[in-house]
């Protein structure tokens, strides 16, 4: 019996998907829970997209959510060692195994059930509009099948060509019989015959197709279940003829829900896209604004701009430039952008594990358990458990369960991931405070962080030029101005009394009792001498704890801004 083996195979053309999370996720728990291997595969047959940099940015996204495989590609992450070839099917890179195609596709030519096509793209195209124009479906005609009606004919036809460097393609000849796909999820899925084609199974550039390559490598590798969404569904048949022709095993299948907006539109690359375009819209919208101003300010060509604006490329880098230009957050797709933003990689996984399945379990109180971990989730997984509907992406509730997990951390725990995260996303944050009292930061963030990144906006003060902090008007009036300079006053008494404590003593325990003592004296309450205090170091009246801000700030820099404000007095 063969070893029970799952499999993801992304193509290298961008970062991971979060619906290919899950698929990776789920094959990951499977092969867990039944003692099995999952493995990682790289479909870079597409030349002109795929990159060496996006298949180790997709294997990193994976090494950080912790679903790490166990044949693959070799990844040091962490300081730990992933992947490897214990089983001996490598390579892993589809690119690297042409060769095994190759000799496949020669099979099935010589046993009459694959044969050369030499159309031109130009005469396909012809062809597809006479049936458009006719209004009927365009099928490949079998013309080439026809033309060398042997196997002796084709494959003279093909030894001709590749002495002339003439280019063709290689299809497969479709049973006409119907095809029956045993699906874990859905059920029998029948199609009848004469549903498929004659399709390509080798580009003219000598690579496979998806098809072709997916049906080879599951057979070779040793795949014996094969988890992926609903979206692959219609590609199945072909895979199932492609098994049965070549004499393959016919692997497990489980098609899963798709992901959904909660709109009900399907999640995808593409929704930033569309963010940033409906940013940009309703800033041509305005009176004087214009696709050519804006082309200056981001450094697009105007008419790849134009163009982005009539939805006619939906290009990435145009929706970044149009976010950053606008100040505009765009919706998280990919993995990286949930990393970028301040998820927590174990939030991530126990919501996107949620997408279309469940635990079945309940909690005392009656409600559905939805809390858990990766350990857990590879204990339970089964594929019973999952839903034939579409899943909704709610990112509401995903905020939820990552603020929920950053307010389970200690306090220590989330200064160090914060660290961590900060140096590779905001380096200037950790380059400007005194590590030493990180761990204070931290803890005076933590409450108000529902993610990594409201973190970093909490503790944007520290990041201020101490000559140049910029003073919000209305809360220097509120705070500052009313009641005949009140808070001018106040700030003094406070400047004049912090003065006198050294570097060692500027700590959160005696700030706070200097404020209580002027705020007595003064009469005023604390609420008065804090808010004075908060406009002066941070420009405005919020800002955290305020004694452990001005100790994460240090004696140095909290005067240079206190004496600042007080010097702008007018």
């Amino acid at each position: 019996m063969l070893p029970l083996v799952t499999r993801f195979a992304p193509s290298p053309t961008g970062h991971l998907h979060i619906g290919g999370a899950r698929t990776a996720l789920f094959c990951w728990a499977f092969a867990k829970k039944n003692g099995g291997r999952f493995m990682i595969r790289i479909e870079d047959t597409d030349q002109a997209r795929s990159s060496d940099e996006s298949a180790r940015g997709i294997m990193e996204d994976l090494a950080w959510l912790g679903i790490e495989w166990d044949d693959g590609p070799e990844l040091t992450y962490g300081g730990r060692k992933i992947g490897g070839d214990a089983r001996g099917v490598k390579p892993y890179f589809q690119a690297q195994r042409v060769a095994i195609y190759n000799a496949h596709v020669m099979r099935l030519i010589e046993d009459g059930k694959a044969y050369p096509a030499f159309e031109t793209s130009e005469e396909l195209e012809i062809k597809r509009k006479a049936a458009v124009a006719a209004k009927q479906t365009y099928r490949y005609d079998c013309s080439m099948w026809n033309t060398y009606p042997t196997p002796s004919a084709r494959l003279a036809r093909m030894k001709d060509a590749d002495a002339k460097g003439e280019r063709y393609v290689v299809r497969f000849h479709a049973p006409a019989e119907q095809v029956v796909v045993k699906d874990q999820v859905l059920g029998d899925v029948t199609y009848a015959a004469g549903e498929m084609d004659d399709f390509v199974i080798r580009k003219a550039d000598g690579f496979p197709t998806y098809h072709f390559a997916v049906v080879v490598d599951d057979e070779t590798m040793g795949v014996t279940h094969v988890l992926r969404a609903q979206e692959h569904l219609n590609n199945t048949p072909r895979h199932v003829a492609l098994q049965s022709a070549l004499r393959f095993r016919t692997p497990v299948y489980a098609h899963m829900p798709l992901i959904f907006n909660m709109d009900g539109t399907k999640m995808g690359k593409r929704d930033r896209a569309k963010a940033a375009r409906k940013t940009l819209k309703e800033s041509l919208a305005k009176p004087g604004a214009s696709v050519a101003a804006v082309a200056a300010a981001t450094r697009f060509d105007a008419k790849l701009l134009g163009e982005f604006v009539n939805a006619d490329n939906d290009s990435m880098e145009i929706a970044e430039a149009i976010a950053a230009h606008f100040g505009v957050a765009l919706p998280e797709i990919q993995v990286n952008d949930f990393r970028r933003n301040g998820y927590l990689p174990s939030a991530i996984t126990n919501f996107i594990s949620l997408l279309g399945w469940n635990p079945g379990m309940k909690l005392a109180d009656g409600k559905d358990l939805e809390k858990f971990d990766n350990a857990f989730l590879a204990e339970h997984f089964a594929i019973d458990r999952i839903g034939k509907t579409n899943a909704k992406f709610d990112r509401a509730k995903l905020l939820s369960f990552n603020a929920d997990a950053i307010n389970a951390m200690s306090d220590a725990g989330f200064a160090a991931a914060w660290l961590e995260w900060c140096e590779e996303f905001e380096p200037s944050l950790p380059a400007k405070v005194d590590l030493a009292r990180w761990d204070l930061l931290g803890k005076i963030v933590k409450p108000r962080a529902k993610t990594m990144r409201d973190g970093a906006k909490s503790a944007s003060f520290v990041l201020l030029d101490d000559e140049r902090v910029p003073l919000d008007l209305a809360a220097v009036a509120k705070n500052l101005e009313a009641n005949d300079r009140q808070g001018f006053a106040l700030l003094g008494l406070v400047r004049d009394r912090l003065m006198s404590l050294s570097e060692a003593e500027f700590e959160p325990v005696m700030i706070h009792s200097i404020i209580e003592q002027v705020a007595q004296q003064s009469g005023v309450g604390m609420g008065p001498v804090s808010q004075a205090i908060r406009v002066a170091i941070a420009g405005v009246a919020v800002s955290p704890g305020i004694g452990e801000t001005l100790t994460v700030l240090g004696r140095t820099r909290t005067m240079t801004r206190i004496e600042r404000c007080l010097g702008a007095r007018v």
